[in-house]
């Protein structure tokens, strides 16, 4: 003979279910915009390839004038890198520590910091609350920390935040 659950522990057990259901339906739900994140990154990698290795395209492709073919496509190489990190962050790969450490030891390269410092402008078109424009804030100071001081790129924050 079969016993009916109660009406309460019928509901619950629903409700439960139903938060279960949310929950994968929630993941689902960032596993497509991961993946969506990284087809538009293939696509834009694949174009930037196709400049590098073609002047005409990547002129075409880029907005910085008064450029050598080999400066524009260092330039266009050095902000896939950047995308490329970025993006690492944004699908949850590494966390908010990882990503300036990688944009630390890539500031250190001379051709990202002269990409950075040219395209200081293109950047102050960012919403303030968007990811990019906080990482921008970051980079700066990362990057004016090592014009003062080259040798300690790889020092975090200032003296009293270590300290403490």
């Amino acid at each position: 003979m079969r016993t009916p659950f109660p009406r309460q522990a019928w509901r619950r057990r629903q409700e439960e279910l139903a938060l279960a259901v949310l929950h994968q339906l929630t993941c689902v739900a960032e596993e497509i915009r991961n993946a969506n994140l990284l087809m538009l990154h293939r696509i834009t990698a694949e174009q930037v390839d196709r400049a590098i290795a073609d002047p005409a395209l990547a002129a075409a492709m880029s907005t910085l004038r008064e450029l050598s073919d080999h400066k524009r496509r260092q330039v266009l190489f050095v902000n896939r890198e950047y995308s490329a990190i970025l993006l690492g962050h944004r699908i949850g790969a590494y966390g908010w520590e990882e990503l300036i450490g990688h944009l630390r030891v890539l500031a250190r390269n001379p051709v990202f910091a002269e990409y950075w410092e040219t395209t200081r402008e293109h950047r102050l078109s960012l919403p303030r609350h968007s990811l990019e424009a906080r990482v921008s804030d970051v980079v700066n100071v990362i990057v004016d920390e090592l014009a003062d001081d080259p040798d300690e790129w790889w020092v975090v924050g200032s003296e009293d935040e270590r300290d403490s």
